[in-house]
């Protein structure tokens, strides 16, 4: 995470960053980055298959959806590079396994944030996704692949959606489910006149992480540049 809190500051530290980036690489953040989103947000709640994981990071990335907050109370999330191919280092990872109650922490620190909680699990006052209102921010909550959602996650719910289904299986393999909930509902929030972009600060802090997972050593010009300002 980024701990430099004046945002001029960061202005210049993201120039000389791309001062030693490709043009190439340069265009392609600029291209990139302005179809990010914090709108949407991903919850993934104790994972325990970690290629499913990793390919839920590749959908957000795919997609646009910047933010991805991983809950981690017995099972560890590992990343599985061959199916994430890379995509992890341009998304903002949260995790939670500091405490106990790290779903209830996460909840509860999203809702501060200003998101509702949208628990993707059947529930009888649920809606079908095409139902989901897009007015305000809104965090997708997915459970584990046997259990489904925690009784912490249901309870606190602000509404719950479900993905229709017209076959014999139960339920859609969990990649799959986040891969259909996050190209429909980014592609209608898109075409919404919700302004659903990033501010500034949250451009630059991106980039600023995009740029620190592409250049070699780039701690020791983030040191060297907070040194110089001393």
């Amino acid at each position: 995470m980024n701990s430099i809190n004046d945002i001029s500051v960061k202005k210049e530290l993201l120039k000389q960053m791309l001062g030693v980036i490709l043009e190439n690489r340069k265009q392609r953040f600029e291209e990139v980055i302005k179809f990010r989103t914090k709108y949407i947000t991903i919850v993934l709640e104790d994972i325990f298959q970690s290629h499913n994981a990793s390919a839920v990071l590749r959908s957000c990335d795919c997609l646009g959806i910047q933010d991805v907050h991983i809950i981690e109370n017995r099972n560890e999330y590992v990343l599985s590079d061959n199916v994430a191919l890379g995509s992890s280092k341009w998304l903002s990872i949260n995790k939670y396994n500091h405490k106990e109650q790290n779903t209830i922490k996460t909840l509860n620190k999203l809702k501060n944030d200003g998101y509702r909680i949208v628990a993707t699990s059947p529930h009888k006052n649920d809606c079908k996704l095409e139902d989901l209102s897009l007015d305000g921010k809104f965090a997708l909550v997915f459970g584990t692949e046997l259990e489904g959602l925690s009784d912490e996650v249901i309870e606190n719910a602000d509404e719950f959606v479900n993905i229709p289904m017209y076959g014999f299986t139960e339920s859609y393999n969990i990649s799959v489910s986040a891969a259909l909930s996050l190209h429909y509902l980014s592609e209608k929030l898109r075409k919404s006149d919700i302004d659903w972009h990033l501010t500034e600060e949250e451009i630059i802090d991106i980039k600023l992480d995009w740029a620190r997972n592409t250049i070699n050593r780039a701690d020791v010009i983030e040191r060297e540049f907070l040194k110089a300002r001393r």
